[in-house]
């Protein structure tokens, strides 16, 4: 699961941040409206905390926009104004809760994950493509109904994957998704090449009716074999 955290307020941000990242969420940042709207335009997530107050810029503006745009992200309000107008309007405009500062981290961890199992597959915890499925509340893969062993990554591209089934996925978007925007920081992707090479001999020998097939020199698509 992806998160984009949005907010200017340095120290607040960075406690957000490592409090996503204990629950094993890859997080991404942005500190101002014109940062907010560029990473929200340009890769996908799960769930975004929203502040309203941002520099240059204003959190319901950005809402609007991503309304107008038809993204479905889930989106959490994370402000210091808790006037009733401004949860309305934010609500109004699709966002999912409100959480007015101050407030503790283990009540923001709360409401995003209610929000991402209400929302996840319109409220399904199951995934399936064929005869592979993935139970997102317990982590498990299940391949002819027999149990898969996967580590944390195999699990996360295997579920980007199944959501995106005969869609081309490039491996900057794949890399993002999974490991963060760090990830483009890197010289080359052999990091996504391996990850990829050990879920499909998993795959292959579990007998999946899926595939992930090569596009060269610009990444992969998973499709029913």
């Amino acid at each position: 699961m992806k998160i984009l955290v949005i907010e200017d307020e340095p120290q607040l941000l960075q406690s957000i941040q490592e409090s996503l990242e204990k629950e094993q969420y890859v997080v991404a940042t942005a500190s101002d409206y014109p940062e907010a709207l560029e990473k929200v335009f340009v890769y996908t997530y799960d769930c975004i905390l929203l502040d309203i107050m941002l520099p240059h810029g204003n959190g319901l503006t950005l809402l609007e926009e991503l309304k107008k745009a038809g993204k479905s992200e889930n989106v959490i309000i994370i402000s210091a104004k808790d006037a009733l107008e401004d949860k309305l309007s934010g609500l109004a405009l699709g966002a999912d809760d409100y959480l007015t500062k101050p407030f503790h981290l283990a009540e923001l961890n709360a409401r995003v994950k209610a929000v991402l199992r209400r929302k996840e597959q319109q409220g399904k915890q199951l995934v399936s493509v064929a005869n592979t499925s993935l139970d997102l509340e317990e982590r498990l893969c299940w391949v002819h109904e027999q149990l898969l062993e996967l580590n944390r990554k195999e699990f996360d591209v295997l579920h980007y994957f199944l959501l995106n089934k005969n869609r081309l996925i490039s491996k900057t978007a794949l890399a993002e998704h999974v490991w963060g925007d760090h990830a483009d920081q890197s010289d080359n992707f052999d990091f996504v090449y391996y990850q990829i090479k050990n879920l499909r001999k998993k795959l292959q020998e579990a007998g999946a009716d899926i595939l992930i097939t090569a596009v060269y020199g610009i990444g992969y698509k998973l499709v029913i074999s």
